[in-house]
């Protein structure tokens, strides 16, 4: 397995490395790099890592800052002195989060997790759901809420805002579809266009016109009909037959 070690203190980077090669003869760990400028260099120049283990305060700024300037699809175990980043670390790829200093029977518990989690799913739907939070966190009025994706009817755009639509509830959010679309499973949520993402399961039939663009009927009502254009119509219904 290659690990990649998002360090600034040179001995709390060596000792991970120490403490991950004591448990594991199959770990390989490919860098370690102090910054945010030096892992968005090596990530865009190498092969995504199989994990990456991260402190959240690097010598340049925070770690946050990086899964939001690039797509990171590797999962991520946090260390970290600071137990306030909770929240933020599992928006960010996380599936676990510990606090320095690290033991290695806690350690070893978190190696033990991501083998639980590549027996679950295929390779590469483990990279796809750990790069993506089990619920997602919007901002509505002034809180940061969890909606769990099973519970979105449909997202919709009106005015440049965002609504959430479930079935208890409408939340009316800050992110846009844009973001909303990087937090979401791709095999579960299709963004049909400017105004809208939905879910599969949502799906009740599709109607073509005769210019070619699908007319897409939910299970529930919506503000006004959800379209697909022309251009993207095979890559929908490839979508939804997958």
């Amino acid at each position: 397995m290659n690990l990649l070690i998002l360090e600034d203190e040179r001995k709390a980077a060596n000792e991970l490395k120490q403490s991950l090669e004591n448990l594991r003869s199959d770990l390989h760990v490919c860098a370690i790099l102090p910054s945010i400028e030096e892992a968005r260099t090596w990530l865009s120049t190498h092969d995504a890592p199989d994990l990456i283990f991260a402190d959240i305060i690097l010598s340049d700024g925070k770690v946050f800052h990086l899964f939001k300037e690039i797509e990171v699809k590797s999962p991520v175990i946090f260390c970290t002195a600071y137990d306030e980043f909770a929240l933020e670390a599992f928006e960010a790829n996380g599936i676990d989060y510990l606090l320095k200093p690290i033991e290695e029977e806690k350690l070893q518990r978190s190696l033990e997790k991501v083998e639980r989690l590549k027996n679950v799913f295929s390779h590469q739907s483990f990279l796809e759901d750990m790069s993506r939070p089990k619920n997602i966190f919007v901002h509505f009025r002034d809180k940061l809420i969890p909606i769990e994706p099973t519970a979105i009817n449909y997202i919709y755009t009106h005015n440049h805002v965002a609504y959430i639509h479930t079935d208890s509830q409408q939340y009316e959010i800050r992110e846009t579809l844009d973001e909303l679309a990087l937090l979401l499973p791709e095999r579960d949520f299709y963004r049909a266009n400017r105004q809208y993402i939905i879910p599969q399961r949502k799906v009740q039939h599709v109607e073509r016109s005769f210019t070619r663009k699908l007319t897409v009927k939910l299970t529930v009502p919506t503000p006004q009909p959800v379209v697909v254009s022309k251009a993207r119509a095979s890559e929908f219904l490839q979508w939804l037959k997958n």
